[in-house]
């Protein structure tokens, strides 16, 4: 059973977080979720964490303006803010023991930035899972465009985002109309029902103004350097095959910085990787934990 409670930031933002897992379990996993998502992207992961031979107490919770956290000016929706947040929320629900770090899309993004900002975090961190991630070159392309398309597509971005329709809006719009569309650029051939709905439901109901205030921070991500704190530490990189928004391509570039990673490619599957192959994703964390557990002993 879950345990909801709630995390002031830095700045005195209420953020949302869940933690399942026995409290006297060796290590805590904390998980942070990509860019329009939700909490939710990781459940079925934490709980097989939460409940498994060797239970690990998981820790998530939703970024500032997604979610159950409360809603930001769009100058605080950066990188670095989500980095110090993060901070935040392992000192108020794990201030002490191992540590297991997993971040998918901008999740993985914050861990990078968190290693800029608050090396001392990563004193405790005993493994790293970066899911569906980029270490950059984001600002090349823009969801699953090539970099010739993509320029014309950002513009009409702009004009979207800069219209009051979109500021007045309280999410982005219905799961059922627009659920064709996140199914291809999101999710691989194959994600089961569960993963679509789930999908669709977070992105549909996150606010216009957390989409448009988040991408300027998206661009700008350029943290190869920042992976070099990984180094030492066990750390898995994971991505799949069809993904569209951080593709193979993506995972090789961090892999490039982190030659003793293991890296693991899904066939088939597409950005939602922990909906979309659970098992595989929480095999992987759970191997980290198991390995935290030892270096502990």
């Amino acid at each position: 059973m879950s345990v909801r409670r709630s995390v002031p930031a830095a700045d005195g933002v209420a953020l949302n977080v869940e933690i399942d897992g026995p409290a006297d379990a060796p290590v805590t996993v904390v998980l942070a979720h990509g860019w329009t998502l939700d909490l939710r992207i990781w459940g079925p992961v934490a709980r097989s964490l939460a409940d498994g031979p060797a239970p690990a107490r998981v820790v998530r919770y939703d970024h500032r303006g997604h979610g159950g956290s409360a809603a930001v000016d769009p100058a605080t929706m950066t990188i670095e803010q989500l980095a110090d947040d993060l901070a935040e929320v392992i000192a108020a629900t794990a201030p002490h023991g191992p540590l297991v770090l997993g971040g998918h899309s901008m999740g993985g993004m914050t861990l990078m930035a968190l290693a800029e900002r608050h090396p001392d975090a990563l004193d405790r961190t005993a493994g790293v899972a970066l899911v569906s991630t980029a270490s950059g070159g984001l600002g090349d392309g823009m969801l699953g465009l090539s970099p010739r398309t993509a320029p014309l597509a950002r513009r009409f971005e702009e004009r979207v985002y800069g219209s009051r329709r979109w500021s007045t809006r309280s999410r982005i719009g219905r799961p059922r109309l627009l659920a064709p569309a996140l199914n291809w650029l999101l999710l691989g051939r194959d994600a089961d029902p569960e993963a679509q709905r789930i999908t669709a439901e977070m992105v549909c109901s996150c606010h216009p103004l957390t989409v448009s205030g988040f991408r300027p921070t998206l661009n700008a991500h350029e943290r190869d350097a920042a992976l070099e704190a990984f180094a030492s530490i066990p750390t898995a990189v994971l991505v799949g095959s069809r993904d569209r928004l951080t593709p193979v391509a993506a995972t090789r570039r961090i892999g490039a910085a982190l030659p003793l990673a293991e890296t693991t490619i899904y066939p088939g599957a597409g950005h939602m990787l922990p909906l979309e192959r659970a098992v595989g994703v929480g095999g992987r964390i759970s191997a980290l934990v198991a390995g935290a557990v030892l270096a502990d002993r």
